[in-house]
C-alpha cells in the first residue's frame, strides 16, 4: 500500500504547527498557499442554521472537508467521538444532536486547539461535552465506549492509518458506526506529492486510495463499508495545495481524481 515517505513525528510536528497557528488566530488557516488546507477543500461546508448553533470562533477555526454531523444520522442518547476535533465545531453540533441524554467527546493533539475548543464549549453552554488530549493512533478511551466515530479531514493526516482505524474499531461499541468525512484519491499520487510536507498538511499527500481505505476498514473488522463522494476537486486546486516546485505541480496535475467523501462502516453487533 505504498512506502512510508515521511515519518509519523514529522507529520505530527508539521500538522501541529499549522493547526496551532490557526487556533491562535481563531480563524481558518485556509485561503493561502501556506495554510493547513486550501479553501477549495474546507469552504462552504456548513449552512447558516448550523453556523448559528456554534460560537463564531469554532466556525472560523473549522479545517474540515465535509460535514459529518449532518450525515452520521446521530440519535438522541448516543455517545459520539470526533477524531481530530480542532476548535470543536463538530463536537458541539454532535452534542446538540444527541441531546442531554447523549454525550460528545473530542480528541485532539494540539494544545492551542484544545484551549480554543474549551472556550467554545464554555460559550456554547453545553455540558455533555469533553475534550481529550491525545493522538488518534492511541485513543484515550476504553474499548466499547462510543456509539459513533466521526472525523472531518483528519484521518488523511495520520502517519499510521491502520492503527488509527483499528483504534476506532476498538472504542466503538458492538453495532457502532464509523461515519467520517475525508479526502480520498481515486488513482495514484506520485512520490513527489506523497513526500511533500506542504501537501501533507494540505490534506492531500496522506489521502488514502479508496481501495486502501476499504482494505484497512475491513481488515480491522468493519462491515458495510461505503463511500459517498461529496466534492470533486479541480486539478488546479491540488496544484495550489502542493505549491512545491514545478515537478510536484506537474505530478499533482497528472495524479488521479481527488475527492472528499463520506465513509460509512459498522462494527458488527
Amino acid at each position: 500500500m505504498g512506502e512510508q515517505v515521511v515519518t509519523l513525528e514529522q507529520i505530527r510536528e508539521s500538522v501541529g504547527e499549522k493547526y496551532a497557528a490557526a487556533a491562535r488566530q481563531a480563524s481558518s488557516c485556509c485561503g493561502n498557499s501556506s495554510s493547513c488546507c486550501a479553501d477549495a477543500i474546507t469552504g462552504n461546508l456548513y449552512d447558516s442554521t448550523e453556523a448559528g448553533l456554534v460560537p463564531d470562533a469554532a466556525m472560523a477555526a473549522s479545517l474540515g472537508c465535509g460535514n459529518p454531523t449532518a450525515l452520521a444520522e446521530l440519535k438522541p442518547g448516543e455517545v459520539v467521538l470526533d477524531l481530530g476535533s480542532g476548535g470543536g465545531i463538530d463536537v458541539l453540533l454532535s452534542a446538540r444532536r444527541v441531546g442531554p441524554t447523549g454525550y460528545a467527546y473530542g480528541l485532539d493533539m494540539t494544545d492551542e486547539m484544545l484551549a480554543l475548543a474549551e472556550q467554545n464549549k464554555a460559550e456554547s453552554g453545553l455540558e455533555n461535552v469533553t475534550f481529550l488530549r491525545g493522538h488518534i493512533e492511541a485513543i484515550p478511551l476504553p474499548a466499547n465506549t462510543v456509539d459513533v466515530i466521526i472525523s472531518n479531514c483528519v484521518i488523511n493526516l495520520s502517519g499510521d492509518k491502520p492503527t488509527t482505524i483499528n483504534e476506532a474499531y476498538r472504542v466503538l461499541k458492538p453495532g457502532g458506526r464509523f461515519a467520517v468525512s475525508d479526502v480520498v484519491v481515486r488513482g495514484e499520487l506520485p512520490p513527489s506529492v506523497r513526500k511533500s510536507m506542504v501537501a501533507w498538511v494540505g490534506c492531500i499527500a496522506g489521502a488514502l486510495r479508496e481501495d486502501d481505505f476499504r482494505g484497512y476498514l475491513e481488515g480491522a473488522g468493519f462491515t458495510d463499508v461505503s463511500f459517498e463522494v461529496t466534492r470533486v476537486y479541480d486539478p488546479g486546486d491540488i496544484e495550489e495545495i502542493v505549491a512545491e516546485g514545478e515537478a510536484a505541480v506537474q505530478a499533482a496535475r497528472e495524479s488521479g481524481e481527488v475527492v472528499s467523501a463520506f465513509i460509512r462502516a459498522h462494527k458488527p453487533a
